[in-house]
């Protein structure tokens, strides 16, 4: 007997709510560029822009809160990472200097009712 392990379980609820994420912000005007974009450094989960601005979101997803808000999780380190990892993305599609915004949004989706977002513009 064959068995095949599928992804792990936060990886899925990871995308969830990426893909709840991204379309908040399709619904508040932004245009998604990239989604997972990934180097060898890490990924970037959505770069969107408004038309004038780039905008870099880190996105935290929790089945619950036994370990705070999932806009906590982004450390001082992840912060870091995510300013390279976005230099590479702009050095990636041939971007210049424009303006760039870091936002975080947090989802948390619990056992009944809908998943719960908050968006934290301009967050680092």
């Amino acid at each position: 007997m064959s068995t095949v392990a599928g992804p792990a379980p936060h990886l899925g609820l990871g995308r969830r709510g990426e893909r709840l994420a991204a379309r908040h912000l399709q619904k508040l005007g932004f245009v998604v560029l990239s989604q997972n974009w990934r180097c060898r450094e890490g990924e970037l989960d959505i770069v969107a822009t408004d038309g004038r601005t780039l905008v870099v979101c880190e996105v935290k997803t929790r089945a619950g809160q036994n370990f705070g808000d999932p806009a906590e999780a982004v450390t001082a380190e992840k912060i870091a990472r995510i300013r390279r990892i976005t230099g590479q993305w702009l050095r990636a599609f041939s971007l210049g200097w424009c303006p760039i915004r870091f936002d975080v949004i947090s989802v948390l989706v619990g056992p009944t009712g809908p998943p719960r977002l908050k968006h934290f513009p301009g967050a680092f």
